[in-house]
């Protein structure tokens, strides 16, 4: 079906030890950011024997439906579990098994003024947060892979309005340059030596005489050679295959402030005054609302900002030929926009780097061969070197890499986005909202998982598909001169924005950085009206822990009814805005201006009434092949972006937390059928928790990506796991590092070096009977790698004997998530 979900493909075995914790608990908050834990109460009943299909199939157990009519969103694990609450009853069908009689049963409406349903889901939704997939839903065509990737093309033609550019090469070989690298190594240094490795890389580079390598090192607690300084920061040159120290004590000092960054710039170019000056990002990137930079050595000083970019920048008084990010995430239209004030082009990614990065031996040795070279080629040559590097060290991880020439993108793109945010604008106060919301959920989205709400703005403005939209694409990717990705990086095409959709707290930062770097005003208007809207229809549905959502549901589903009139919308809209806004997780009195600035609130409340997900649809029955499903009218399929599925596991103390997966299955007619085994994804054999993070393509070509929470030598990271078209049962394609403290709002490189004898102990959420969070546990035994990761088996396997509990999420157009009654197994 076109408007259905992409899942992935699920291979069952048999045998395995199930799922067991280990230990005393690890304390610390939850692995799981799941924003699958379903809030309000459930009551049980029923039982059941085996349940047929279709076809002849039949279950491997049977399975006991707990129905209850969900209201708006929430968290905690009170109605996947049941508990306690009042409210009104309304009877449903309930599922046929082979061994009783077709059974009706009562179940209650949530009650989220009291008990769980009140704070506890508040401080649950805040401590999990969101990890919803970019599907569109009913626009699920438009989520299909890009047919005119720009990926390996070169373009050296130049736009008729580009500026010339601002480093005038002499040719001939005769131009001197001196290449600035900013190398704040972090934990990516102390960890993995990964600084180290990119230093080797240079060391081996044949430069000539022309180039004058300088490296500003700093930020590490420990470097992993025993050159640099762990104490204080340096300054090196590379030359003739050697590390020189040009000086050797320039304090112990932040280098995420900008006056570290422009200090080295002012100093590198006047001790080596040269024809083409090149800058170089080492470290972690967050994107536009992140930035550059974690310092492990000051970790509360923050990251560099744009808006630190930019001052550093002007402060530096250098010109660069181009500047370079060797960071995750610096690929975005905002960060351009900063630096084509001080250079000519911009090399960074879209998406997070893998942990080796950019391979600066080849790329070096042939710009010190041709020191005139033209920057096209050598942003090319860093960005194939980078790619060819990626491909053989860490296959299957995500790579990106892209060469933006500043000149024409200064010239030709903030005039084209400025007409494309007024029209996005129109259309979402016109009653076009869903095609927006649609068209930004099944667009390339960049470290989802993180929520940073970086997505691609080609891939964006093609799925709008307005004419001004077209012509933003067109003048876009003019200005990306060269793009190359990873086979599992469709619609990447180079540059990425900020446009909100699972975070709405940072709107009103972002704003004031686009006030700071001198962005055009309408953009900043597109995004308050988008989320504005998006907000409105998360209070019309109850909020995240909200007690507005039973308030209102109770009135509704008294009428039998799982939507609300217009007025009542209203009513709750403006009792919101009058509010301290906390009922929608996230959002305070201090980051919610642009609610009240953008927000019509009759006009809003008729767009919602008109356009509402019903929850009391979704509801297990059996139909008239005898299998368990639920219905939902192509409408209402329209409205959803988003499905997953949750898994718990009851192991006689408390609920282990299994994650989240999208194996799901549909029938001819599109229902979504109740899953027929026990079972859970596992690598070599042992049960681990799981969440989906990424999930691009459709049925035919797809690419889903996923994080397994683990401990990897002792130390807090993520397994990466990827199933696509060609790799039907995924394979582990390497591991990033969690940062479980909030050290740092950037991301950081993805480790690629997982290796024989490494140990890998697998982590888990546990919940008491309560309900509520207890602490992290180890999930399963510590496992000994003796294989390349690559072999890793991954293949789903029966739980075991406890009771699992299991439930879907749909979430939709305004990103609020509602659950099905809970399968219990």
């Amino acid at each position: 079906m076109e408007d259905r979900p992409v899942g992935r493909k699920k291979k069952v075995g048999e045998g395995g030890s199930g799922v067991h914790k280990r230990g005393e608990g690890l304390g610390g908050g939850p692995v799981g950011s799941n924003s699958g834990l379903p809030g309000g109460n459930a009551s049980s009943g029923g039982n059941g024997g085996g349940m047929n299909r279709s076809g002849g199939r039949s279950p491997l157990f049977a399975i006991i439906i707990v129905l209850f009519l969900l209201l708006g969103g929430g968290g905690g694990l009170t109605s996947l579990l049941g508990g306690g609450g009042s409210g009104d009853y309304e009877e449903v069908a309930q599922p046929q098994y082979s061994n009783t009689q077709t059974q009706t049963t009562q179940t209650q409406t949530s009650d989220m003024t009291s008990g769980y349903g009140g704070s506890g889901l508040s401080m649950l939704s805040t401590l999990l947060g969101s990890g919803s997939m970019p599907y569109s839903g009913g626009n699920m065509a438009s989520a299909s892979w890009s047919d005119t990737p720009n990926t390996g093309k070169l373009d050296t033609s130049v736009a008729s309005n580009a500026r010339a550019k601002r480093t005038v090469i002499k040719g001939n070989g005769q131009d001197t340059i001196t290449i600035l690298v900013y190398m704040c190594g972090a934990d990516l240094e102390s960890r993995s030596g990964m600084a180290s490795k990119d230093i080797q890389e240079m060391l081996s580079a044949r430069l000539g005489d022309k180039i004058n390598l300088i490296l500003y090192t700093g930020g590490a607690k420990q470097w992993q050679n025993n050159v640099i300084s762990s104490s204080t920061n340096q300054i090196y040159q590379v030359k003739d295959g050697k590390l020189i120290c040009l000086n050797d004590n320039l304090g112990s000092v932040p280098m995420t402030k900008p006056d570290t960054l422009s200090g080295f710039i002012k100093w590198g170019a006047k001790s080596f005054p040269a024809d083409r000056y090149e800058l170089i990002f080492w470290n972690h990137g967050g994107g536009s609302t992140g930035g550059y930079g974690y310092d492990e050595k000051f970790p509360t000083a923050g990251a560099m900002s744009l808006s630190g970019i930019n001052k550093a920048l002007k402060d530096g008084g250098v010109t660069f030929d181009f500047v370079g990010f060797d960071t995750c995430l610096m690929a975005t239209v905002e960060n351009a926009l900063v630096v084509s004030n001080y250079a000519d082009y911009l090399v960074a990614s879209e998406e997070t780097e893998p942990g080796v990065g950019w391979y600066y031996t080849d790329w070096l040795t042939a710009l010190g061969s041709n020191t005139s070279m033209e920057t096209i080629e050598i942003g090319k040559n860093i960005i194939d070197s980078f790619t060819s590097a990626c491909a053989q060290t860490c296959p299957g991880q995500k790579t990106t890499l892209s060469l933006i020439d500043l000149a024409e993108l200064s010239q030709t793109v903030p005039s084209e986005l400025a007409d494309f945010s007024k029209d996005t604008s129109e259309m979402i106060k016109s009653n076009e909202y869903s095609a927006v919301s649609n068209a930004r959920s099944s667009t390339r989205e960049f470290a989802s998982s993180s929520r940073i709400d970086q997505v691609d703005l080609v891939d964006f403005a093609n799925r709008i598909g307005t004419d001004e939209a077209k012509e933003l694409a067109t003048a876009l990717k003019g200005s990306i001169k060269y793009n190359r990705t990873s086979s599992n990086m469709t619609n990447a095409y180079g540059l990425s924005i900020y446009f909100p959709y699972k975070k709405a707290s940072k709107v009103d930062s972002m704003v004031g950085t686009y006030e700071d770097i001198g962005m055009d005003e309408e953009y900043a208007k597109c995004i308050q009206n988008f989320a504005s809207l998006e907000v409105a229809g998360q209070v019309a549905a109850g909020g995240t822990g909200s007690p507005m959502g039973s308030l209102f549901g109770d009135q509704t589903f008294s009428q039998g009814s799982g939507v609300s009139s217009a007025d009542m919308i209203s009513q709750l809209l403006s009792t919101f805005l009058s509010s301290d806004f906390s009922s929608i997780s996230g959002l305070t009195s201090s980051n919610s201006s642009f609610i009240g600035k953008n927000l019509d609130v009759e006009q809003a409340a008729q767009y919602i009434a008109a356009n509402q997900f019903d929850p009391s649809a979704l509801i297990w029955t059996t139909n008239a092949e005898d299998y368990t499903c639920i219905t939902l009218s192509p409408d209402q399929w329209k409205l959803v972006q988003d499905l997953k599925l949750n898994l718990y596991y009851d192991d006689g103390e408390g609920y282990i937390d299994l994650g989240y997966d999208t194996t799901f299955e549909f029938d001819e007619e599109g229902n979504l059928m109740a899953p027929d085994d026990k079972t859970w994804l596992s690598i070599d054999g042992q049960i681990v928790a799981f969440y989906v993070i990424d999930v691009q393509g459709d049925d035919s070509s797809y690419a889903i990506t996923g994080r397994v929470p683990c401990e990897l030598n002792g130390e807090r990271c993520n397994l990466i796991l990827v199933f696509d078209s060609e790799n039907e049962d995924g394979y582990v394609a390497g591991a990033c590092y969690d940062y479980v403290e909030g050290e740092t709002e950037t991301i950081a490189k993805n480790l690629t070096e997982i290796q024989e004898g490494d140990t890998i102990d697998y982590v888990c959420d546990y919940y008491n009977y309560d309900k509520s969070f207890q602490q992290n546990y180890y999930l399963g035994e510590q496992v000994v790698v003796d294989k390349d990761m690559s072999e890793m088996e991954i293949i789903n396997l029966p739980v075991g004997e406890g009771k699992v509990y299991a439930t879907y999420c749909f979430t939709d157009i305004y990103g609020q998530k509602y659950w099905t009654p809970t399968l219990t197994y």
